[in-house]
C-alpha cells in the first residue's frame, strides 16, 4: 500500500467512525476552514502569554483573547487573573495542582473517587501526599466526608480539587460548600482547584447555577477546548489568580520571557483555533449551543425510559446515563462504560442519532435487562 492510498483509507475510516462517537464529550460540528492557511507557518506560543519575547511567530494575542475571555466567564477578579491555552485538561489539572503546591509545599490533597484519572497521575508526577473523598451516589463530593476527613489532618495545608462534571455521570462539586467547610474548620492555608474540563464551558448558563468558579471561592480553574467548544486537536484553558501566580514565575533570558507554563513551547494554532471559535460564537453563541444540547440530552432521557431503561441525568448535565449496553451496541456507538454507561450530548448528536441507538437497542435479541 502506498502513502497516498493509506492516507486515503484512514480519511474514509474516521468519515465512518465520527458520526457514530456518542459516548465521548468530543464536539464535531466545527468549521476552521479559513484558518487552515496558517498551519503552513510553525506558530510556537513559547513563554509566558502576557509577557513580549524574542519568538515573534506566535499568537499570544489571541491567547490572551481567549484567557479574558473565560475570566469574564468564570467571574474571575479583572486585575487578578492569568492563564493559557494548554493541550488539554490534564495540563491544566497538572498546572493548577502545581501551583497549589508551589504556595503549600506540606500540604495534603483531597479528590473524590469520581475525579478525572489524569488528577491521581498528577499527583503521583508532583510527589505529593492525598487522601480520595468518597463520592455519593449521583457522583458529586461527598461533604460530610470531606469535612470529617479535613478534620483528621486540620494542622496541614489543604488542596482541595473540585470536579464540575465528572467523566461518568457529569457530576458537579458544589464550591461554595467546600469553602464553607474549610472557614468552618479554620484551615486558612487552602487552595481549591476546580477541574471544570467539559461542564465549565457552559457552567455560566446552568440553572438553577452551581457554584464553581472564581467569586464562589476557587484559586483556578481548568477547562477543554477541544470538548463543548470543539477542535481538530485536543486543547485547554488552564485559569489562576495572577497573585498566585507572580509568586513562582522564573525569567528565561535566551527567550526574554518568563518561564510561567508547564510545557514551555506550546501549540500556537490552538490559541488560534479557540479565539476563532468564542469570536464566532460570543457568549450568546454559547448559551445557545448548552440549551440546544440540553434539549438533546432530555429527549434521549425520555426515549430511553419509554423503552423501559432506567436513564437519567444530573442537575443541568448533557449527559444521559443508564445500564450497561451489550458489546456490540457499545463498540457501534463508541460508548463509555464503567459501572454504566453514557450519551453525551454534545452540540453535534442529533435526535436522529438518538432514535438510532434506541433503534438498536430495541432490535437486540437479549432483554435489556441481561445486558452486559
Amino acid at each position: 500500500m502506498d502513502n497516498e492510498q493509506q492516507i486515503e483509507e484512514l480519511l474514509a475510516k474516521l468519515i465512518q467512525e465520527k458520526d457514530r462517537v456518542i459516548g465521548y464529550p468530543v464536539a464535531k460540528d466545527f468549521d476552521y476552514s479559513s484558518l487552515y492557511k496558517f498551519l503552513e507557518h510553525p506558530i510556537n506560543n513559547v513563554g509566558d502569554p502576557y509577557e513580549a519575547n524574542t519568538y515573534k511567530v506566535q499568537t499570544h494575542e489571541m491567547e490572551r483573547e481567549v484567557v479574558g475571555f473565560f475570566a469574564q466567564l468564570f467571574r474571575a477578579e479583572p486585575k487578578d487573573y492569568w492563564g493559557y491555552v494548554t493541550n488539554g485538561g490534564s495540563e491544566s489539572n497538572l498546572y493548577g495542582l502545581y501551583l497549589a503546591r508551589e504556595l503549600y509545599p506540606k500540604a495534603m490533597v483531597y479528590f473524590s473517587e469520581s475525579t478525572h484519572y489524569s488528577v491521581r497521575k498528577n499527583i503521583h508526577l508532583l510527589n505529593l501526599s492525598s487522601i480520595t473523598i468518597r463520592s455519593q451516589e449521583n457522583g458529586e463530593l461527598d461533604y460530610e466526608d470531606l469535612e470529617n476527613t479535613l478534620q483528621l489532618n486540620r494542622d496541614k495545608p489543604a488542596i482541595v480539587l473540585t470536579t464540575f462534571g465528572t467523566t461518568m455521570t457529569e457530576a458537579k462539586d458544589d464550591v461554595s460548600k467546600v469553602k464553607g467547610i474549610l472557614k468552618k474548620l479554620a484551615i486558612q492555608s487552602h487552595y481549591i482547584h476546580c477541574d471544570a474540563a467539559l461542564a465549565g464551558a457552559y457552567g455560566a448558563f446552568i440553572e438553577p447555577r452551581i457554584p464553581f468558579d472564581f467569586q464562589d471561592g476557587v484559586d483556578s480553574i481548568s477547562i477543554s477546548g477541544h470538548k463543548f467548544i470543539g477542535s481538530p486537536f485536543p486543547s485547554g484553558v488552564i485559569l489562576a489568580k495572577r497573585s498566585l501566580r507572580d509568586r513562582i514565575a522564573r525569567s528565561i533570558s535566551y527567550i526574554g520571557s518568563l518561564d510561567t507554563t508547564i510545557t514551555g513551547s506550546r501549540n500556537g494554532h490552538s490559541a488560534l483555533f479557540l479565539w476563532y471559535a468564542i469570536k464566532k460564537m460570543g457568549i450568546q453563541g454559547l448559551e445557545a449551543r448548552y440549551r440546544h444540547s440540553l434539549e438533546t440530552a432530555e429527549y434521549c432521557k425520555k426515549e430511553l425510559n419509554n423503552i423501559g431503561i432506567p436513564a437519567w441525568t444530573n442537575k443541568g448535565a448533557i449527559t444521559v446515563v443508564f445500564p450497561k449496553v451489550s458489546h456490540s451496541i457499545k463498540e457501534k456507538w463508541q460508548l463509555a462504560t464503567d459501572e454504566a454507561t453514557h450519551i453525551i450530548c454534545m452540540p453535534n448528536v442529533t435526535k436522529r442519532q438518538i432514535d438510532e441507538f434506541i433503534l438498536d437497542l430495541v432490535s437486540e435479541k437479549e432483554p435489556v435487562d441481561s445486558m452486559a
